[in-house]
């Protein structure tokens, strides 16, 4: 065994040990091989619309042109902001080929959070869909956001079809809120227009040229925006490929993979969007996975072959019974992410279907895929052993590295290591060492087998379904209401979404009240940041310098 790379052992044959990322330059080179090779195959379906390879290439093209015309310039930033659907890839590389750099953007977003974002991160420009505009109103006179490009649900679904479902849409109180902003386009509009011009690629791209800020609230802190390069998501790519191919039997040309997760989240974002198109396969696009009756309607209409979830998802389809009467008969490749994967629910997959789901682990850091769980080696309670050209250590508390068996912080170091915070050098600093190790703030060992177990989080992240909620940002919104003193946040266990919120208040004002607070939170945080429980508390356990002790709270 490597003592190295103990995990080396554990690679079944046929996957190599180590990628070679400068194969492709950037990622629009290595993805027109795909496109060109794919032309005429779909490469993305929602509510049964499809669209080709070669659809994507001309609407991203006359995007990009469109938004050159516009006065965006090479480096600028342009915000999505749109939940899974076909115009998410189109936004997506109509910026990447006008040499612009894309902010992926949680369309759950309140305005707040959404300032932050869009001023951390200096976009000019947001594609975002129409129902979200009402918010975006409240704060885009604080950010450099000059252009606006709206889309409908229903925006690419053809004229019949997509007037149906925006009608009915528009027609349900408060999901497309009245605004009074001018100056924006459709995207119908902007790929009309953009066709009149000439597409410019004449702009530095290169292996180190960062093409995406992932925003993330890294191991602790505001959230800060993750710098990746084309080397990093190719590297990604690249890895992920190598996973994947043995579960299709190393025939990826007819694959159908079902995308419930949310592409701005950067699980889905490499594997549902970048990934699956290098593989030449199928997306099946899903808005909303919680309406599970909307993901069931996928099954009978594809016969799905892979799919991404965390276990929030899975646990829900498996206590779904038209799920169990569908059509999943010809899954062969189940990923899990984002949190961890609870044993009862792999047992219980396992036993339905005759499949492993695939935990992996990862992060928004190393874009994100770190292990994966290789075909017909998959260990209960692991989250796999190393991608390709990845090494993962486990130190102690003074940076002594651990030996197999001993549990210690994760530190990770591959080609898909991120370049380091946006505007953030300290931060980065405190990320990522002088000779490119990556803290990952998880604490976990290495087994004999080379496979790593997660343990526990060094920092005090809460993990809701597969999301990053950090405490410091909940509390600061909970100050923001004057009958609060103090409080804490802390997450606690959930069997519906791993963990959830529960916060520790003591009163300013005894009038105070959890509707209250509640009430308050939904105003100011995203829904699954929202607290699940409020208890009240005459004091709160602090340290000798007054520090609040969530560790205290939480024993």
């Amino acid at each position: 065994m490597n003592n190295a790379r103990p995990w080396i052992a554990s690679y079944p044959s046929g996957i190599p040990a180590n990628i070679d990322p400068s194969q492709y330059p950037t990622i629009l080179e290595y993805l027109d091989e795909t496109c060109t090779k794919y032309a005429k195959k779909p490469a993305f379906s929602f509510m049964g619309k499809e669209m080709t390879y070669g659809d994507l290439v001309q609407k991203s093209n006359a995007l990009g042109a469109y938004l050159q015309s516009r006065g965006l310039e090479p480096g600028d930033k342009v915000a999505i902001m749109m939940p899974n659907l076909l115009q998410y890839p189109v936004a997506l590389f109509g910026i990447l080929k006008a040499g612009l750099i894309v902010v992926n953007t949680n369309p759950l977003y309140t305005p707040r959070e959404m300032e932050h974002q869009f001023k951390d991160s200096g976009a000019k420009g947001i594609i975002i869909l129409e129902n979200f505009i009402y918010n975006l109103e409240k704060v885009i006179k604080e950010t450099d956001v000059k252009v606006v490009i709206s889309t409908s649900i229903g925006g690419m679904l053809g004229s019949v079809k997509g007037s149906l479902v925006n009608f009915a849409i528009r027609n349900v109180k408060r999901m497309v809120p009245k605004h009074g902003m001018s100056n924006i386009v459709t995207m119908k509009e902007a790929l009309k227009q953009g066709k009149k011009f000439e597409l410019n690629s004449d702009f530095k791209n290169e292996p180190e040229s960062v093409i995406a800020l992932q925003y993330t609230g890294g191991t602790t802190g505001v959230s800060k925006g993750a710098m990746l390069t084309n080397r990093n998501l190719v590297a990604n790519m690249m890895q992920i490929k190598t996973f994947i191919l043995p579960y299709m039997g190393g025939d990826s040309s007819n694959q159908v993979i079902l995308a419930p997760l949310p592409l701005y989240h950067i699980f889905a974002f490499t594997i549902n969007c970048l990934a699956t198109m290098d593989l030449g396969a199928l997306s099946i696009l899903v808005a909303n996975p919680r309406d599970l009756k909307s993901v069931i309607k996928e099954f009978e209409r594809y016969e799905i072959t892979g799919m991404t979830g965390v276990n929030t998802l899975y646990n829900a389809l498996l206590n779904h019974e038209p799920f169990r009467n569908t059509n999943w008969k010809k899954l062969q490749f189940i990923a899990a992410g984002g949190t961890a994967l609870q044993k009862s629910v792999a047992e219980e997959w396992k036993k339905l279907t005759g499949q492993d789901i695939s935990e992996g682990y990862g992060m928004t850091e190393a874009s994100p895929v770190v292990t994966s769980s290789p075909y017909k080696k998959v260990k209960l309670g692991s989250v796999g052993i190393p991608v390709p050209s990845t090494d993962i250590q486990i130190i102690d508390e003074v940076g002594n590295v651990l030996p197999l068996g001993e549990t210690g912080e994760i530190q990770i170091k591959g080609p898909q290591v991120m370049k380091g915070y946006y505007n953030r050098p300290e931060e980065t600093a405190k990320t990522i060492t002088a000779d490119g190790w990556l803290n990952s703030g998880d604490i976990g060992y290495i087994d004999d087998e080379g496979y790593l177990k997660i343990v526990d989080r060094k920092k005090d992240m809460i993990l809701v379904s597969g999301f990053n909620v950090y405490p410091n940002e909940i509390e600061d919104v909970l100050c923001l209401n004057e009958k609060v003193l103090e409080s804490a946040a802390i997450g606690i266990p959930s069997d519906r979404s791993g963990e959830c919120v529960k916060v520790f208040i003591v009163k300013k004002d005894q009038s105070l009240t959890k509707d209250e607070i509640i009430t308050h939170c939904r105003e100011n945080l995203t829904g699954y940041k929202v607290p699940k429980e409020v208890e009240f508390r005459d004091e709160l356990p602090k340290s000798n310098v007054g520090k609040i002790l969530r560790r205290k709270l939480k024993e």
